[in-house]
């Protein structure tokens, strides 16, 4: 590839990757065809998508931004999965991709700019944004909650008593 044309595909990543901090590196050497399309298909169904980039490209592309730790797990054919869901759900995915074609190899994520990487094995067994909000506002709630319950508690002995000496006003 002439310089030219590798500045042009380089512009041309960086601006697909621009925004995106969490990603993941998998390696399809081995599947065939079908297989990829079916492993591409099932991560469109979930707003992500598998782009086979080549290693040194990509590296350029990543150079100065959120995902540029990425690029050193980059050896060998690689593609790299975005996604602007959460990504712990896509790791999930891939995941059960993998035992379902053994040729799959998941290798490394990076997750929200974090310049750690971690594996996707690792990612998958985070928790995804949606049970983290479910977390969060079972915690807001949960005061509330018991306040109503104490509020509430004493209310209904009194009416309690109310009522039984109502009924036994009743009955006299």
């Amino acid at each position: 590839m002439s310089k030219l044309v590798k500045s042009l595909v380089t512009d041309e990543l960086k601006a697909k990757f621009a925004g995106i901090s969490s990603a993941l590196v998998v390696d399809m050497t081995g599947l065939n065809v079908q297989a990829q399309e079916k492993i591409r298909k099932t991560l469109r169904t979930k707003s992500a998508r598998l782009e086979i980039v080549k290693n040194s490209l990509a590296r350029r592309a990543f150079a100065g931004g959120p995902l540029e730790p990425l690029g050193k797990s980059m050896v060998g054919p690689c593609a790299v999965v975005v996604s602007k869901e959460s990504l712990v759900d896509i790791a999930r995915l891939l995941m059960d991709a993998a035992k379902e074609f053994n040729k799959l190899k998941l290798k490394n994520a990076i997750f929200d700019g974090d310049p750690s990487l971690m594996t996707v094995a690792e990612l998958s067994k985070m928790k995804g944004k949606r049970e983290l909000l479910g977390e969060v506002l079972m915690l807001v709630s949960s005061p509330g909650r018991a306040i109503a319950g104490c509020l509430r508690s004493p209310g209904g002995k009194i009416a309690g008593c109310l009522k039984a000496m109502a009924d036994k006003a009743e009955a006299a």
